[in-house]
């Protein structure tokens, strides 16, 4: 099967582990039914492997950040407001799009974000830079509640409780901001990818020589620290890069 959507459908590995992954969840369903017997099961050890391939998302340099920030876009709203979201995810340590459009006036107290995150439910407090703080203001309203949503992105949604709506309004809320970064990124004659995941890698890679990887992982609250040396990549390339040239040097 795999060799099968390999060779005639022309996709990638990571579009082959997401199909394996529906099959995979099919099985454990038929499964705990009793629909199918325990050892027709063809994951596991010893058997079909689901490993998700490594992929090298690159973040922005301290320079390109630069750009992104004095870009004038007064003109142009949409690409605007994309720019804006961008940045308060950059500047709250890499802070997933679905945390950022969640995010409402009453998380903000004496200077600070508490938020609870949405992928794996870990709290935690950040202050706010004087940088987000002047994004903040253009979004806040003198009559402005403090259990209204900073961003106007899913004022639609009636039912927070309702996950699969929410989920799918981020979806595609993400979708609409990363064409407009795209737009943006062509503006600051940018030849890297901008997307709002990106904002998370180049908050990574940017810590590198600057903070212990351990405080990333706290700033990211990963359960793992495995996890968080993937942001910080290009840290990891110049250090290695450092040691090829130590040997090799002479």
């Amino acid at each position: 099967y795999k060799a099968w959507l390999k060779g005639t459908r022309n996709i990638g590995e990571r579009t082959i582990v997401n199909h394996l992954i529906v099959l995979r969840t099919i099985f454990n369903q038929a499964i705990k039914s009793g629909s199918v017997e325990q050892k027709f099961y063809p994951f596991g050890k010893d058997k079909v492997p689901i490993k998700f391939p490594q992929s090298l998302k690159i973040g922005l340099t301290v320079e390109e950040v630069k750009a992104l920030e004095d870009l004038d876009l007064n003109e142009h709203p949409l690409l605007h407001h994309a720019r804006n979201i961008w940045l308060i995810s950059f500047y709250f340590a890499g802070m997933r799009i679905s945390d950022v459009l969640r995010t409402r006036w009453s998380d903000f107290k004496n200077g600070r974000l508490h938020y609870k995150m949405g992928k794996n439910e870990k709290v935690g407090s950040m202050k706010v830079h004087q940088k987000a703080d002047s994004i903040l203001k253009i979004y806040k309203a003198e009559n402005t509640k403090p259990n209204e949503l900073v961003f106007p992105n899913l004022k639609q949604i009636q039912d927070f409780s309702d996950k699969y709506s929410v989920q799918k309004a981020i979806s595609y809320e993400n979708g609409k901001l990363n064409r407009r970064l795209k737009k943006i990124a062509k503006l600051i004659d940018l030849d890297k990818k901008l997307t709002m995941h990106i904002a998370r890698h180049t908050f990574g890679n940017l810590s590198g020589e600057k903070i212990p990887i351990q405080m990333l992982q706290k700033l990211y609250r990963h359960t793992s620290i495995t996890t968080t040396i993937n942001y910080q990549a290009n840290f990891i390339f110049k250090d290695s890069d450092d040691a090829l040239d130590s040997v090799v040097d002479f």
